[in-house]
């Protein structure tokens, strides 16, 4: 869910594991700040709470993770978005880790962050991206439900407690 704290969760892990970590929102919100046909493109799908495109968004994670810093392994952030995305991923998956988190909280969270929000932050926007999360992102929660890759995670917790929580579950899960 967006606000969730998966940037935080993903760098802490990025530092425990040591190994890259990789956000799509972060690369979108890179490439929408291009004044290029995809930039602008880009850009207004987020402003408007909507997700890019399975095909758009497949290339571009792809793209990245031919790079030979994510060879070794690799935390992706919102990444995959639907279930279409999550079928057609080539480089597979170990773990999923799912920040369960009220929509009340997400709400609050990013209508009040800290630094001011983002441009895609709007109350409107906001909304429709807790919509868009459910319509897309819940089936794709189920499918790694399904697969035992899941790991969901009280996301309404200290930043420390989640932490710890992932740590011990991948520690029991490498085994």
């Amino acid at each position: 869910m967006p606000g969730a704290g998966k940037s935080t969760q993903g760098n802490l892990l990025s530092e425990k594991l040591k190994v890259p970590y990789l956000s799509t929102g972060h690369i979108f919100r890179d490439i929408a700040k291009e004044h290029t046909p995809i930039g602008k493109r880009i850009k207004l799908v987020m402003n408007a709470g909507l997700l890019i495109s399975d095909a758009k968004t497949l290339e571009i994670v792809s793209s990245y993770l031919k790079r030979a810093e994510y060879q070794k392994g690799y935390i992706l952030d919102g990444f995959p978005r639907t279930l279409g995305q999550a079928q057609k991923f080539k480089n597979g998956v170990d773990r999923v880790i799912y920040l369960k988190v009220s929509d009340k909280e997400i709400l609050w969270r990013l209508a009040y962050r800290d630094d001011g929000g983002r441009e895609d932050d709007t109350l409107l926007a906001i909304r429709k991206r807790i919509e868009v999360f459910h319509k897309f992102t819940d089936p794709v929660i189920e499918h790694y439900h399904k697969k035992g890759f899941l790991l969901e995670v009280n996301g309404e917790q200290p930043v420390e407690e989640i932490h710890h929580e992932i740590i011990k579950h991948l520690k029991s899960h490498a085994k």
